[in-house]
């Protein structure tokens, strides 16, 4: 055996020493995660008339109350509606901001970090900024500045996921449609967005969900008389605790499983078809 590779041994033998210890604090830390969705779903499916577990028993009466609900229909039609105009706007914005940040300008760089802000500045101090602009503009409680709150909110993920798509984008293919005659809105969307499609969607449902679950800032600037689901859930905690709560978690447990399940689709055929 070379030197080399007793080095290369000899370094990787503290790592595999460690390796059943990993494994052990991964698994714990999937455990605490999963811990409270363990919880949630059966006390959604509990006869009982206020949260408990284990449940005394099993009925489906808090998911009839839930959909039987003119008010939680409402917080979900709003909600829907909030999340699907949410991402319209922070797809549409995303996608040109990060093709306007691969290339090289002044400035670049704090237009990077404005874009990218709302990703590491606790979403308690954006919504306090954002309800005192609304409160001088009168855009508390309405769905334009909802869905404006949302897409600063949701911007950053799909700047991030589109650019990550963009690293191994061949610009070249770009100068040769426009060397063909192609205009750069035909070169964008016969050329461009097709090859980076895969991260657009991906950021989109990003976008979507992110919007779809927030409450920190529908609290302060969605209004009292329509509601979105996720704040609607924060009144009923407050006002009224009954398990109607846990299935309507429940539910968005569902609903967000799904998404990530699509992005992980949508990822995975990506990467098949780039072989």
């Amino acid at each position: 055996m070379d030197r080399a590779s007793a080095l290369r041994l000899e370094a990787a033998g503290p790592l595999g020493r460690r390796h059943p210890l990993l494994l052990v604090l991964g698994a714990a830390v999937l455990v605490f995660l999963a811990l409270p969705l363990l919880v949630v779903v059966p006390i959604s499916f509990s006869a009982a008339k206020y949260l408990t577990f284990p449940p005394p028993g099993w009925s489906a009466q808090w998911y009839e109350r839930y959909f039987g609900s003119r008010e939680w229909m409402n917080a979900t039609v709003r909600s829907v509606e909030v999340a699907t105009l949410t991402t319209l706007a922070a797809t549409t914005l995303g996608t040109a901001a990060a093709l306007a940040l691969r290339r090289s300008f002044r400035g670049r760089a704090l237009v990077s970090l404005i874009v990218l802000a709302p990703m590491v500045v606790p979403v308690i101090i954006v919504a306090i900024g954002i309800y005192g602009l609304y409160a001088r503009l009168q855009l508390v409680g309405t769905l334009a500045g909802l869905v404006l709150a949302h897409t600063v909110l949701a911007l950053p993920f799909v700047v991030v996921v589109v650019t990550a798509t963009l690293r191994g984008f061949d610009e070249t293919l770009e100068l040769a449609a426009q060397n063909l005659g192609a205009g750069r809105w035909a070169t964008f969307r016969l050329v461009t967005l097709p090859l980076i499609r895969p991260g657009v969607v991906s950021g989109a449902l990003l976008a979507f969900i992110t919007s779809f679950d927030e409450v920190v800032v529908a609290i302060f600037v969605s209004g009292s008389r329509q509601p979105t689901l996720p704040k609607q859930m924060w009144d009923g905690i407050r006002t009224e605790i009954d398990p109607t709560v846990a299935a309507v978690s429940t539910l968005l447990i569902a609903v967000t499983t799904v998404v990530l399940a699509a992005i992980t689709f949508v990822r995975q055929r990506a990467e098949e078809e780039a072989r």
